[in-house]
């Protein structure tokens, strides 16, 4: 019996001793599989970067990432389940330039699309292309436009549906050039493109991540890239300027965040396997294949990315008033 007592009087005094270790065990960073929410249909350029960074940082993290598609209402779907989920670095988001316009685009959400998130660090910004089905009447930006002015609602302009990259290029394309089309919305890009290499739809926007390969095919007409210089997947490309469009460029930019209150060891971790994903050679020889390149290590990092996505908003905040199209 005395020696019963000693050691649970042993034990009681090494409990203390031993819960530091056990809490920090149980608190390691991750110690089991993290689920990444892609907001948008699989097969879509936001779908196939956040796969290709999500298998790397797996890796580097020890552990594995499901990719998940939530897509549905612009993407505000799987931002809210984001936004709404736990915040242990468990539920983490991969968006695009939307997260700088679904403030502006909609009206009402269940979640704060400003404040509701933790950022962890851009992961590139993919130019986009003007694109139109092959036997499009027309075989240079100049020549669209101009057919374009000329047949107005006559004409279809797809997108991947409301606050997608590809919709939001468009209301800037037909502001550019001051005439309105028949936008057609469809859920997600893979459809989108689809029907317009099927010649079901006119015209679209979207990123080089989507249309690279269908442009290289002859599958589409490719009229412009929107950024300064040309892509170096597509070197014979010109740029919107180029082609007589002066001062319309747009890029996509994706990141990945947290959920608000996530612990900033966790989001820093996480933008550390971030940056081991955008050095890994193999994701940056397929992303060059795709017509882009992962950021910078400083621009892969929760405060560079939380500057970029505030000067975003404020940026999109008066080109979406002023067109007055809202997705609500």
């Amino acid at each position: 019996m005395t020696r019963r007592r000693a050691l649970l009087a042993g034990a009681a005094l090494a409990a203390p001793a031993l819960a530091p270790r056990l809490a920090g065990a149980q608190a390691a960073y991750p110690n089991r599989p993290i689920t990444m929410i892609i907001p948008f249909a699989a097969g879509g350029p936001t779908d196939v970067v956040a796969r290709l960074c999500a298998e790397v940082m797996g890796r580097d993290l020890g552990q594995t990432i499901v990719v998940e598609n939530v897509g549905g209402a612009g993407g505000t779907l799987g931002a809210q389940r984001v936004a709404q989920a736990r915040p242990d670095g468990y539920t983490i988001l991969c968006h695009h330039i939307g997260m700088g316009t679904t403030p502006s685009l909609y009206r009402r959400l269940a979640y704060d699309a400003v404040n509701g998130f933790e950022t962890i660090g851009l992961i590139t910004e993919v130019p986009m292309t003007i694109i139109a089905k092959k036997d499009f009447p027309a075989n240079n930006l100049a020549e669209l436009v101009k057919v374009l002015k000329e047949r107005g609602h006559g004409v279809n302009l797809a997108n991947a549906g409301v606050g997608a990259a590809s919709h939001i290029c468009g209301l800037l394309f037909q502001s550019a050039i001051q005439t309105q089309l028949t936008t057609v919305p469809y859920r997600g890009t893979a459809p989108a493109m689809t029907d317009l290499m099927g010649g079901t739809v006119d015209v679209m926007c979207d990123q080089t991540t989507n249309t690279t390969q269908a442009i290289q095919a002859g599958s589409v007409k490719a009229f412009a890239v929107t950024t300064s210089t040309r892509n170096a997947a597509l070197p014979s490309l010109p740029t919107a300027a180029e082609a007589g469009l002066p001062g319309f460029e747009v890029s996509v930019w994706h990141g990945l965040y947290a959920p608000k209150g996530t612990d900033a060891a966790i989001t820093s971790r996480l933008s550390k396997a971030l940056q081991v994903a955008l050095a890994d050679d193999r994701l940056k020889t397929r992303f060059a294949e795709l017509g882009t390149a992962p950021v910078s290590a400083d621009q892969a990092t929760p405060e560079f990315h939380r500057r970029y996505w505030q000067a975003d908003i404020a940026k999109w905040r008066p080109i979406i008033q002023a067109a007055g199209q809202y997705a609500d």
